[in-house]
């Protein structure tokens, strides 16, 4: 949450030539409500489920940069299709740096409460192993802007790629 993912993943998507899709707009389209008022209604385990959904089916199309939601690795379906369909890109972040990226922002139903921070430290303890598990390449982002980031990604990439398709 707040790592810079829907912003790196325009980037990089412009720098590939390929669509970008942030998977919670796209749950949102197909529900015709926001992530808050899903949760609202059909709590974490309704969202999950729809995100699980959402992720099994873009995973499937090729030529897209697909930035999923924070908790998408909570569930081992959405690790194992993105692992086995994708290069999976782990972008890191402080919670100090997500503080600061997130203290506004009211789309976000985890942080709606008295201890943002607290969450947010909650939330890294817990997923920061699961991200490392399943990603590819980690890249940190704090105090990076993002074109240094995505460069970062792709160097990496060309580098991936030459190693899987050796001249």
């Amino acid at each position: 949450m707040g790592s810079g993912k829907s912003t790196i993943g325009r980037l990089l998507s412009g720098e590939l030539g390929q669509e970008f899709i942030d998977s919670d707009r796209e749950i949102e389209e197909r529900a015709g409500a926001n992530i808050p008022w899903i949760f609202d209604v059909e709590g974490e385990a309704g969202f999950r489920s729809r995100e699980e959904a959402v992720i099994d089916q873009l995973t499937q199309r090729e030529n897209i940069v697909l930035a999923t939601g924070g908790g998408a690795v909570l569930r081992q379906e959405n690790r194992a299709h993105l692992q086995a369909r994708g290069f999976v890109v782990y972008l890191k972040t402080s919670v100090e740096q997500q503080m600061e990226r997130t203290a506004r922002d009211k789309n976000r139903p985890l942080l709606q409460n008295d201890d943002p921070q607290g969450v947010l430290a909650k939330l890294m303890a817990e997923r920061d192993p699961l991200y490392r598990d399943c990603c590819d390449l980690l890249v940190k982002t704090d105090r990076r802007h993002p074109r240094s980031v995505v460069a970062e990604i792709v160097r990496n990439l060309k580098k991936q790629s030459s190693l899987s398709n050796p001249v």
